[in-house]
């Protein structure tokens, strides 16, 4: 999912470590076309990487559409299970070079810190996708429906895996909210 920040006093610094931390980014290969008004809309968050501002959240979703510059708005949104609020964040993210990695997208939610969107697997009828950041840190398995066949589910995670993503410790939230 695009990064989902929560407004939180440390949030700062996770952002600052997500931006520096880790090691290089290695070569992700991203789908070859993305038609941005199909890939707009609604996602429901199936499985996620761990991390620090998805922490504690369940019925994930994120809602993309086009603003008039053409870049892409982002909200992202969940329940805390422990407070039983509704979270949300807004961000912004654009395709910096459309013509020859549509794919790879960068997001913003604290400006001017930005991150690696990569849609790695997309269906063709943009029922699911699977996004993915360069270093592996990050992972999303996105569905337009709550809930995905386990073969697809399988399909995808055996993909993940095989480009180095640890899919072991993918966390299923609950996608058990009527939002």
């Amino acid at each position: 999912m695009l990064k989902f920040m929560k407004t939180r006093l440390l949030a700062p610094v996770g952002v600052l470590c997500f931006f520096s931390c880790g090691e290089p980014a290695r070569e992700l290969p991203t789908v070859n076309e993305v038609k941005l008004d199909r890939y707009t809309g609604q996602w429901y968050e199936i499985a996620r990487l761990p991390n620090s501002f998805e922490k504690n959240l369940k019925c994930v979703t994120a809602t993309y559409s086009i603003n008039d510059d053409g870049s892409i708005k982002v909200t992202n949104a969940g329940i805390n299970t422990e407070s039983g609020e509704r979270e949300v964040a807004n961000g912004k993210a654009k395709v910096p070079e459309p013509e020859a990695y549509p794919g790879r997208l960068k997001v913003t939610f604290f400006w001017p810190f930005s991150g690696d969107y990569y849609i790695i697997d997309l269906d063709e009828d943009y029922g699911w996708a699977l996004v993915g950041s360069p270093d592996r840190d990050y992972l999303w398995i996105l569905s337009r429906k709550k809930i995905i066949s386990d073969d697809l589910k399988n399909q995808l995670l055996e993909k993940a895996a095989g480009l180095g993503f640890d899919t072991a410790a993918l966390h299923f939230p609950e996608q058990d909210c009527n939002v």
